[in-house]
């Protein structure tokens, strides 16, 4: 091979070797996108490497299996569902532990609305897991407001960890109701549920 035909060639692979961060993207949204098409059983890790333009050992390069993808998902669903949340209290006045509580309750009904398909796969439609790194990091989320609430005097709590865990099991069972009846409007309806929420804690 000539000096040029190296060149144009060393060239070509350049052109074609993205960031690893890039190309690990590109493979978990063409996942996601035909899992969310076809279903996880019936999607191939074929199919997957077809929609990328990659070959079968760039998939393996990043990821062991179609479960490890699976997990990388999960990890990422996770961090979009706690950002949603975080960023929709810090618009909140950090002393108004009540706004901030509705607040928590209502981003928490429209993210998962907005996000229940993704949230199925990776989950699955009927998980049911002990160890569960989303109910966790959300609940330690909700325990801070309502243990600020309590250090403000708004609220009494005798098992803070318990109640944050009932109401998040709550909020996720009122927002599988919202999509079974297609709610499109929420507004109201998380008003009312945080409402309720806020008559049990005693609120003022």
């Amino acid at each position: 091979m000539s000096s040029q035909s190296q060149i144009a060639s060393a060239k070509t692979r350049q052109r074609r070797t993205k960031p690893a961060e890039v190309r690990i993207d590109e493979l978990m949204n063409a996942a996601q996108t035909l899992f969310l098409e076809k279903g996880v059983e019936a999607t191939t890790i074929s199919e997957i490497i077809a929609s990328v333009g990659v070959a079968k050992g760039t998939f393996y390069h990043y990821f062991e299996s179609k479960q490890h993808i699976i997990e990388a998902l999960k990890k990422r669903y996770i961090d979009y569902f706690i950002e949603a949340l975080d960023q929709a209290v810090a618009q909140c006045d950090p002393e108004d532990w009540v706004s901030q509580f509705k607040v928590w309750v209502s981003a928490n009904i429209q993210t998962y609305l907005d996000s229940y398909p993704v949230h199925d796969i990776v989950f699955g439609v009927h998980h049911h897991e002990r160890k569960n790194n989303e109910k966790n990091m959300v609940v330690e989320q909700l325990l801070g407001i309502l243990t600020g609430g309590e250090q403000a005097g708004i609220w009494r709590l005798e098992q803070p960890h318990l109640t944050a865990l009932l109401i998040y099991c709550g909020v996720h069972g009122v927002a599988d109701e919202a999509i079974a009846n297609q709610l499109k409007d929420i507004s109201d309806f998380s008003e009312h549920i945080a409402q309720q929420y806020l008559n049990m804690l005693r609120a003022e």
